[in-house]
């Protein structure tokens, strides 16, 4: 059996590379536009030539191929982004059509394309029969898109994404193909952890602090009778009453908002709007629509009906936390209310969001934002990276870690010539291709 060869778009880490290489194919051509994971993609692939920006090779200098991969940009289409999708005024989202002027040119037996989740349902569907009906008029059979996540492999990540596959209607059809089976599985981070790893980055005595002042929150909840809130706690509701339902306070009169309480209860005062303005939750005062949407709505509702509840003992705990960063304020126990109230064995994620408490079975998807790395508050350190006096639990996550996560745990992020930071590093990982999942994809569309 000849060895297929493929050609690996928008590259970044090598995930299609590494995948489809440890089933015997050959990679050769490749292309990413960012010049950091391109030196990268050299040291762990230096037999693969790769080039820059996809929009400046022509398709004919391309090698004949059997399979494109591409996990082309996913911004135009993610949830977290603006979702411009082909409207994108970086012209991401148009990158689509380079990969169908290389169809055009070479006609590959296979197609194999990744992206985030919310691709099909863009734009009322529109993005998606856009991208279909131009595949199809290349003479593709698109089959129907699966969206998948590493967690339904027992891979500890929660991760989904829409992966699309296709073949060349002149080589045949996708008759008898189908995307991997799969099936609720037991997950446990562990399985990824390496507790002898000394290469590490310990928890920063403010966050072990911030932390310490949520488990309190959480104990005294419990202690007096309640449950811990399934809504995420935004603590800058509580001690407030400004007016919010009928009018957002950005769109209020200055007689409607002076004298209100704003965040954590502090009295609202100035002589114009912006002033009374600065003394709300920023979620509050930043808001572009003249009407709140309801789930915000319902979620100050809440904390101010949790706030009553518990004014005896939250007044007090206010003072421990009126310093914190906004983000800080907010906590999101994603535990369920059975889990045990204990933050020390959950992972934690400290989020744009609010600071996310989740059952150690499997990890958030790694986030494009290197700040958002997950923490495990009870891992025990290494007696050789402890100062004397130092807490001796609780650290981020691994690059190492990370890479197991994604299927990458052979690759590397530097050599001596050339050493990807580990901000950089996640981010990349972040926006990876998951290896495992492309390796059971495609084992099962060339019947290995």
């Amino acid at each position: 059996m000849r060895k297929l060869t493929f050609i690996d778009l928008f590259a970044g880490l090598g995930g299609f590379h590494l995948a489809l290489e440890q089933l015997g194919c050959k990679c050769v051509f490749a292309s990413e536009i960012k010049e950091d994971l391109r030196h990268l993609y050299n040291i762990n692939f230096p037999d693969t030539q790769i080039y820059g920006d996809i929009t400046r090779i022509y398709p004919e200098d391309i090698p004949p191929h059997d399979i494109l991969c591409a996990g082309f940009p996913c911004q135009p289409f993610s949830q977290a982004g603006k979702r411009q999708g082909f409207n994108d005024e970086k012209e991401r989202g148009n990158l689509f059509d380079n990969i169908c002027a290389i169809l055009e040119i070479h006609r590959p037996e296979y197609v194999l394309l990744e992206n985030v989740s919310n691709l099909k349902g863009h734009d009322h569907g529109n993005t998606w029969r856009t991208i279909k009906s131009k595949l199809e008029a290349l003479n593709y059979e698109v089959f129907e898109p699966k969206i998948l996540s590493p967690h339904e492999f027992g891979i500890p990540q929660h991760r989904r994404r829409i992966y699309i596959v296709c073949r060349n209607k002149d080589f045949g059809t996708l008759d008898g193909f189908s995307f991997p089976t799969t099936r609720p599985m037991q997950c446990d981070i562990n399985k990824i952890i390496d507790t002898n790893e000394v290469q590490i980055q310990k928890l920063k005595p403010e966050s072990r602090n911030q932390l310490a002042i949520w488990q309190e929150f959480i104990d005294l909840t419990i202690q007096n009778g309640d449950t811990l809130p399934s809504f995420p706690i935004w603590s800058m509701e509580f001690g407030a009453n400004y007016k919010f339902e009928a009018t957002p306070p950005a769109f209020q009169n200055l007689e409607d908002l002076v004298g209100s309480r704003g965040k954590l209860g502090q009295k609202v005062t100035g002589t114009t709007v912006a002033e009374c303005l600065s003394h709300l939750p920023n979620y509050a005062y930043k808001d572009k629509n003249k009407v709140f949407p309801q789930w915000k709505i319902r979620y100050i509702r809440q904390n101010r009906e949790f706030y009553n509840r518990h004014k005896s003992w939250l007044d007090s705990w206010i003072e421990k936390v009126k310093n914190f960063d906004n983000s800080h304020l907010k906590m999101e126990w994603n535990c369920g209310k059975d889990a045990e109230p204990t933050i020390e064995n959950k992972i934690i994620q400290f989020r744009a969001s609010g600071i996310r408490v989740k059952m150690p079975s499997f990890s958030p998807a790694l986030n494009l934002i290197s700040t958002q790395i997950p923490i495990f508050p009870w891992l025990p350190l290494p007696k050789e990276a402890l100062n004397e006096g130092e807490p001796d639990k609780g650290r981020y996550m691994t690059l190492k870690e990370a890479s197991k996560l994604q299927g990458m745990q052979d690759l590397k992020f530097g050599d001596n010539n050339f050493t990807l930071s580990q901000g950089r590093s996640f981010e990349a990982l972040g926006n990876a291709v998951n290896v495992t999942i492309i390796k059971h994809i495609v084992k099962k569309l060339l019947k290995l």
